[in-house]
């Protein structure tokens, strides 16, 4: 577990009974999702250090969840594309989850740990964790420019603050950047009934044209328009997404395109990704002059560009903003 520091268990409610839950309701508040929707404590990683698997528990709505179960651990620690990955469905029933057999695989979640069971072995024990990004509260570097520090959005074109956080507003910075390490950190809502794209939907644009895509896609395969993703370009290497609510960071180098003297591009513009502290794309070539709802548009020039943040009409936030330029 050295990809990301403080595993910190989570202790679940003694009694896990079913609440009316409204299903049309979104949580932007951890400590009232917690109080109001008792699936909000089961969702989670599952993990204990040397264990054969770890464990996604992903909430669906009135008590009804997805485990995946990952050899070897948890993505970024121990597990990899590859290795097995094996989906269980269950549903709550008063104090517990019941994981039915499926490929000889069954699990059962009660008394604040997941017993997974593998054929007529001993039961698997996993408790809860709450892992967090390495980079989670970086301090600006001299000569960074800080974009966000929580007390105004002078530094953004249409930026909109709540509560100290930045929201996703469609902001466009006013600072503008060629090569440079941006240090950005969000948090999505918890939709427990929503699905897909509907889940948490924003996004970084480097640039103003190319997106590495925000959503809730914890647990999810790990695709091009999931929470990693350089949306319409490349799939992360790993999906990195850790639970909604949960604040995640990304970190990112971004290598500007070359052009020669008379301004013809040589070059496409370069970017390293880190989620949560692991790098899921490196020195990926994005080989567009934009993606999807860019507000960048036409051919590439010789020039510096801005940051974006979109707007998709989902409540995500944003903190702790900042960009370094590279000589």
């Amino acid at each position: 577990m050295t990809f990301l520091k403080s595993l910190a268990l989570f202790a679940l409610l003694p009694t896990l009974a079913t609440a009316d839950v409204d299903p049309k309701k979104t949580w932007i508040d951890p400590v009232l999702a917690a109080k109001e929707d008792p699936d909000f404590l089961i969702q989670g990683e599952y993990h204990a250090e040397d264990a054969p698997y770890g464990a996604q528990v992903v909430a669906l709505g009135d008590g009804n969840f997805d485990l995946y179960l990952l050899e070897g651990g948890l993505p970024g620690a121990g597990w990899v594309k590859g290795q097995k990955r094996l989906k269980l469905t269950g549903e709550l029933d008063e104090s517990r989850v019941t994981f039915p057999v499926k490929d000889g695989f069954s699990a059962l979640l009660e008394d604040k740990a997941l017993l997974i069971k593998v054929g007529q072995n001993d039961p698997i024990k996993l408790p809860r964790v709450a892992r967090k990004s390495p980079t989670l509260g970086a301090e600006a570097p001299e000569g960074a420019t800080v974009l966000f520090d929580g007390t105004n959005v002078e530094q953004w074109q249409n930026g909109k603050m709540k509560d100290g956080l930045l929201q996703a507003s469609g902001a466009l910075s006013k600072a503008s950047f060629k090569d440079c390490h941006l240090h950005l950190e969000f948090r999505t809502p918890y939709k427990p009934f929503a699905r897909g794209q509907q889940r948490g939907n924003s996004g970084v644009y480097y640039g103003g044209r190319w997106e590495t895509q925000v959503l809730d896609s914890f647990a999810l395969e790990g695709r091009m328009n999931e929470c990693g993703g350089i949306y319409s370009i490349s799939a992360p290497d790993l999906n990195m997404c850790l639970p909604p609510l949960t604040w995640q960071t990304y970190d990112v180098d971004f290598i500007a395109a070359k052009f020669d003297k008379d301004g013809n591009r040589t070059a496409w513009p370069l970017m390293t990704v880190k989620l949560n502290g692991v790098i899921i794309h490196e020195n990926r070539e994005l080989s567009k002059n934009f993606t999807t709802s860019a507000p960048g548009k036409g051919p590439l020039k010789d020039e510096p560009l801005p940051i974006f943040l979109q707007n998709h009409g989902n409540p995500v936030v944003f903190r702790n903003i900042w960009a370094l330029p590279k000589s």
